[in-house]
C-alpha cells in the first residue's frame, strides 16, 4: 500500500510539513511518483513508528538522526551498543522529567491544601499577590 503525504500525516497525527521535513533531513524514506510527489510505503510506516517512539521519549532530532543513521549501517556489536547508548541517554532524561513532574505535583498539592484551608476559613486569604507585604509573603517553593 502507498500513502500520500496527507494520508501519512493523518495516520501519524502530525502535519504534512513535519512529514516533508523528516524526508528532507533523511529521517524518513519515501519514494516519488510519476508527478515527483512523495509517496510512502510500509517501510516508511516502520521508520515513522520508530521516529514517533523516539520523539515520545523526548529524543532530539539530532539523536533521532543518529539513531536512524546507525540503523542503516551494518549490524554489529559496536553499532548495537551505540543505539543502546541513545536509549540509555533518553532513559536518564525521562527520569529527570519524572523528578521534575513529581516536584511540580508536590507543589500543586501544597497549594491546593492551602486554598482548601482558606476556603474552609481556617486561615486568611493570603493568596493574592496584591495583598502581600514584606512581612506576609508566602514562602518560596523552588522547582
Amino acid at each position: 500500500m502507498h500513502y500520500t503525504v496527507r494520508q501519512f500525516a493523518d495516520i501519524f497525527h502530525t502535519t504534512e510539513h513535519t512529514i516533508r521535513y523528516y524526508t528532507d533531513i533523511g529521517l524518513l524514506p519515501c519514494q516519488r511518483d510519476e508527478g515527483n510527489r512523495r509517496v510512502f510505503d510500509e517501510e516508511s510506516v516502520n521508520w515513522m513508528q520508530g521516529i514517533v517512539c523516539l520523539k515520545g521519549c523526548g529524543a532530539s532530532i539530532e539523536d533521532i538522526k543518529e539513531y536512524c543513521r546507525l540503523c542503516r549501517l551494518e549490524e554489529n556489536e559496536k553499532n548495537l551498543r551505540a543505539r543502546y547508548q541513545i536509549f540509555l541517554k533518553q532513559r536518564e532524561a525521562a527520569y529527570q522529567r519524572l523528578k521534575e513532574a513529581e516536584t511540580t505535583v508536590e507543589y500543586m498539592e501544597h497549594k491546593i491544601k492551602h486554598y482548601e484551608d482558606i476556603l474552609a476559613g481556617t486561615i486568611p486569604d493570603d493568596s493574592n499577590p496584591v495583598k502581600w507585604t514584606e512581612n506576609n509573603r508566602p514562602e518560596r517553593h523552588e522547582k
